[in-house]
């Protein structure tokens, strides 16, 4: 069986979704969507697709099996509640949504019309934090305890995306949202978030740098950072750097991909570095190749082989989680995410 894939939004990333879809033998992109006709003609050129200008017409005319929502927040609840209506299944990108409010119209949206939605969380999809949750699961490390995420650089991420300049919550919103979405992957639900925000670049209208502490429900602590004005040589961007200690073991992921598992009073280094695509580069063949694999677990899933992963119900968890932090920063207190009634 072929999944039919129709795109909407044909901006920067979404070249990733198409070039991971093509690679797919399980997908074929049908058509694409832009407000800009000269975006949407240009995918439809090098992708094989029909292009389209109006969300509602490609769908009603072409009826996706998937259609792969790859736009900016904003435009976010209407375009999945009209996708639902007429995919077969929905993936909306990050951030899912603003308020909880649109998030939950969204999942009720799909569930009532018995149609999946995934949410595009690629972080938990890079290869080197899949190795860390196969061996956590394992039980490599025994009962995780603490876990540390680390993303900070100095790369021009508004280069491409300029609108992330404008962003008041940026580094919660663009990247925190995916370091939250790991901590909740690795150690489950969050009780309890404590958060400081800083503002470094003067080129940005909002903050572009966080520290939080989130208290998990089972005990453990998660320690989470992210800067966009990190002046590191070489630069790490984009990795996402960290720790996860058990009572058994800890799990290190290092600069360069380098994977160290400290156990029985001996460390084991292993390379965790994923393959660069055949349309992709370093450095961004980290990213790249996490965008192949999540796209890979859309199909499985679709077969019914794998459970979303995340889903949208999972992802109000960890909408809710950046609102607390952006609370908690706004506050000086510590705040108890909202429940989200999925």
């Amino acid at each position: 069986m072929t999944v039919r894939v129709a795109l909407i939004g044909c901006g920067f990333f979404a070249r990733n979704h198409m070039e991971a879809w093509r690679d797919l033998p399980g997908a074929e992109v049908v058509a694409v969507c832009d407000l800009d006709p000269a975006k949407s003609q240009g995918f439809a050129a090098d992708f094989g697709a029909r292009p389209f200008t109006d969300a509602a017409s490609m769908l009603d005319e072409v009826r996706p099996d998937l259609a792969d929502v790859a736009t900016t927040v904003p435009s976010h609840r209407p375009l999945v509640e009209l996708a639902a209506r007429h995919a077969g299944a929905v993936i909306c990108q990050k951030p899912f949504a603003t308020t909880l409010e649109d998030g939950q119209a969204m999942v009720a949206a799909c569930r009532a019309a018995g149609v999946p939605l995934f949410v595009h969380e690629n972080f938990r999809w890079q290869k080197p934090w899949r190795e860390i949750a196969a061996r956590v699961a394992a039980g490599g490390i025994g009962t995780p305890a603490f876990l540390r995420l680390s993303f900070r650089h100095a790369y021009d991420i508004y280069a491409n995306q300029p609108y992330l300049a404008e962003e008041p919550d940026l580094a919660l919103t663009d990247v925190g949202l995916h370091l939250f979405d790991l901590a909740r992957w690795l150690m489950g639900d969050v009780a309890r978030v404590s958060c400081e925000t800083q503002r470094l670049n003067p080129r940005v209208k909002g903050q572009d740098a966080f520290q939080a502490v989130l208290r998990h429900a089972s005990g453990a602590v998660s320690s989470v950072e992210c800067s966009f004005f990190t002046h590191d040589a070489p630069d790490p961007f984009p990795q996402t750097l960290g720790r996860i200690e058990g009572d058994r073991g800890t799990l290190e992921l290092l600069e360069g991909h380098r994977l160290v598992h400290h156990a029985a009073g001996a460390a084991t280094e292993t390379d965790a570095e994923p393959p660069v695509p055949a349309w992709g580069a370093k450095p961004w063949h980290l990213v790249q190749d996490s965008v192949l694999a999540f796209q890979a677990h859309v199909i499985e899933a679709l077969a019914g082989r794998a459970e979303p992963g995340p889903s949208g119900a999972h992802n109000l968890g960890t909408l809710a989680v950046t609102l607390a932090a952006i609370e908690a920063a706004r506050t000086g207190t510590s705040v108890a995410p909202r429940a989200t009634g999925s």
